[in-house]
């Protein structure tokens, strides 16, 4: 039998591990590549903050919290805040204003080694590294604390940048921040200077925004809340997104708990805890917008860039009880007039602003400044400092930011006859001198060759009338001729006087307020009633502070002596009766407001604007009514006092609802009293009859010296 062969041994393969030349060419090529890594990684690091492509830290370095920008903050006359302006919502605090707390939640959330690294957090970028590899994208990041501070301060400088480029540069500028301030103070700049959504940068700005208090005030769960906001501000708003707030507020409160800032009951505690918010309307920005922006253009004149960036402390003059008041009034008696309560339930063919609104918004139609439905401005003054403490104006601030208190030029109507009357009272004429209050014969002709015929509202005449009569009936005609025979010029003096500054033309028009006035000027003469005398000017902004607390600007009280005050009291007194049984009688005094108080009514002749301008010793207020086009007619038979007078009366009553009524004028020494016969003006006898004596005040050397010739004991008399 054949043997059979032994197998020949084959010698065992050599992998390339055990083959010294491979290994060693692989170990050679790794070693190349990872000096290749390191230097790209070296080039990339030096390289990217070449020819200063990264932001200076110098801007940083002995700046302090000087270096973060704060909006100015806006406080009404009892320090309640108001509005912020400036792009970035912030109030920059020290660290030990932060509660524990609020430093605990975003430490735990956004940089839980934030004391044990220098800037870089190189556990946290292999872990981003190893987690974005495997889900073959962008899953995860890795800034710390510090790279999100440098990416936030200098935002131009960096966050524009493509995605490495960025981080690179936050990466470089991290480092350089932690080398020059210690934690605690870049952790403060962290907190105050993040962008927390609605517009808050920093946690004080956000805890008034979300929960309406001084980050202070936080509890645990609320700071949880402002540290869930930095992954996205948007999605994880509490106002807009509440159940996703909540949900990431609970993922919050869970790293709390397993980095040992809370224990086990207590986070079961936080979590539960519901989420409150805020509603107080100051956190929307619509408090008082007009009074807002009219003070806005003035300071930023006087402060430029600071007013949006330097964090100053603007102290007005605003009230915010009566803020709240005058909006209340003007919004309901505009209502009011457009659900026809004046116009026997009708609105003549036109859009009301409810209407106008819905229709803009499903349109998206954009009128610009001037909007076609029903507008009005109010402004209330302190009548002796001038302080304004409300401000409406316009209906919608923002569907139109012209401000109709302000800037526009209105007819003001017979508003404008009381210094008509203050002329003829300056020059001597008693109160109970007779006007004419008849037709003007001939017609004054006008500069178009036509003749101008005026007329009263009631298409009347009463023949002759007591000067007193003729204000408080607010009478055309009377007044007209009453002014001619003082001449335009006197008027015009008169109106100067008290502070009006738009043109005048020296035309009997004016005497019944033809030409347009400001409606801020036309209230703020009116001061110079309530005081007695003095007139003074509109003030909206007490001090203004820098963020240390430093007075910047400050200002004085404009006061100016229009009239003495024997003559103003006489111009009080006809003044009271426009109220007390004249034009604005069922208005307001018949409606129940029996403080003491005087005022005007307004109307234009074409019914395009309607006015009331009333006054305590204390508090000024002038209402207007009427269209932005000044073509359009408001109603036939809108006068003021019935249109008008009664947000007013409204406004008024809201107001001395929660403070002591004021004192009456104190009439002077000086002044005397006669009984007068109103159908001649002329002294009553016991002849007269009853109804037409009066007593009336007189400056001395002005009242009647004659008893009434008219009214004798045989009924026969002599026409005066």
């Amino acid at each position: 039998m054949a043997s059979i062969p032994a197998p020949v041994s084959l010698p065992s393969p050599v992998t390339w591990w055990q083959d010294p030349k491979t290994r060693a060419r692989l170990i050679a090529a790794a070693v190349l590549a990872a000096m290749y890594v390191a230097g790209l990684a070296y080039g990339s690091w030096t390289r990217v903050c070449a020819g200063e492509h990264c932001p200076s830290i110098s801007r940083l370095v002995g700046s302090g919290d000087n270096v973060q920008m704060q909006t100015s903050k806006v406080f009404a006359a009892d320090g309640r805040l108001i509005s912020e302006l400036g792009l970035e919502r912030r109030t920059v605090l020290p660290l030990s204003e932060i509660p524990i707390a609020v430093r605990q939640a975003f430490l735990a959330t956004e940089d839980k080694r934030f004391y044990s690294h220098h800037g870089i957090d190189y556990l946290r970028v292999l872990g981003a590294l190893k987690a974005n590899l495997l889900s073959f994208g962008y899953s995860q990041g890795f800034s710390t604390i510090s790279m999100q501070l440098a990416r936030n301060i200098f935002p131009d400088e960096i966050s524009r940048q493509k995605q490495l480029t960025r981080k690179l540069k936050e990466a470089r500028v991290a480092v350089e921040i932690e080398r020059n301030f210690p934690k605690d103070t870049i952790l403060q700049l962290y907190l105050n200077q993040i962008n927390l959504g609605a517009g808050a940068h920093g946690v004080e700005a956000a805890a008034q925004i979300y929960f309406g208090k001084h980050a202070s005030q936080l509890n645990v769960a609320e700071a949880a809340t402002l540290a869930a906001l930095p992954k996205s501000p948007a999605i994880y708003n509490p106002r807009t997104h509440p159940e996703r707030a909540v949900w990431r507020r609970n993922a919050v409160l869970r790293l709390m708990r397993d980095q040992g800032y809370l224990t086990d009951e207590e986070f079961e505690l936080w979590q539960a805890y519901p989420l409150v918010l805020t509603t107080h309307r100051t956190n929307y920005g619509d408090v008082a917008p007009y009074f807002v922006e009219w003070l806005r253009v003035q300071l930023d004149a006087r402060f430029g860039r600071d007013l949006y960036e330097g964090g100053l402390r603007i102290y007005t003059t605003l009230d915010l009880d009566m803020q709240e008041a005058a909006e209340r009034a003007l919004q309901a008696q505009l209502d009011a007039i457009e659900a026809g309560v004046y116009s026997n339930g009708k609105f003549p063919g036109r859009t009301t602003y409810r209407e106008y609104i819905e229709s803009s918004k499903a349109t998206g139609e954009d009128h610009g400044l001037f909007t076609p439905y029903l507008q009005g401005a109010l402004v209330a003054l302190e009548a002796n400092t001038g302080y304004i403490r409300a401000m409406i104006g316009g209906r919608d601030f923002d569907d139109s930011k012209y401000n109709r208190a302000t800037q526009a030029i209105r007819q003001p109507g017979s508003t404008f006859k009381p210094f008509v009357y203050s002329a003829a009272v300056r020059a001597g004429h008693p109160v109970t001198e007779m006007l004419d209050d008849s037709p003007l014969n001939p017609p004054v002709i006008q500069l178009d060759s036509t003749p101008w015929q005026p007329k009263d509202d009631d298409d009347t005449t009463l023949g002759l009338i007591p000067m007193r009569e003729g204000l408080y009936l607010s009478r055309n005609l009377a007044t007209i001729k009453l002014g001619m025979a003082l001449g335009e010029q006197t008027v015009i003096g008169e109106a100067r006087r008290y502070g009006i500054t738009t043109p005048l033309p020296a035309y009997p028009s004016i005497h019944i307020g033809a030409r347009g006035v400001k409606p801020m000027e036309m209230i703020a003469a009116y001061t110079a009633f309530a005081t007695l005398g003095t007139r003074a000017e509109p003030i909206g902004i007490l001090r203004v502070e820098d963020r240390q607390g430093n007075i910047l600007w400050k200002s004085d009280l404009r006061r100016e002596e229009v009239m003495d005050p024997e003559h103003a009291w006489l111009m009080v007194d006809m003044m009271k009766d426009v109220i007390r049984r004249g034009t604005a009688f069922s208005a307001v005094w018949k409606a129940g407001f029996t403080l003491p108080a005087a005022g005007k009514t307004g109307t234009t002749d074409d019914y395009t604007d309607a006015w009331f301008i009333g006054y305590t010793p204390e508090l000024v207020a002038g209402i207007w009514v009427g269209y932005d086009i000044q073509q359009r007619i408001l109603e036939h038979n809108a006068g003021g006092g019935r249109i008008v007078a009664p947000a007013w009366t409204a406004f008024m009553r809201d107001v001395y609802d929660r403070r002591p009524p004021p004192p009456d004028w104190e009439r002077p020494d000086s002044l005397i009293t006669r009984e007068v016969d109103w159908s001649n003006g002329y002294l009553a006898t016991p002849f007269c009859p009853q109804d037409v004596r009066h007593w009336d005040w007189f400056y001395p050397g002005t009242e009647p010296t004659q008893s009434c010739p008219v009214h004798t004991p045989f009924g026969i008399g002599v026409s005066p």
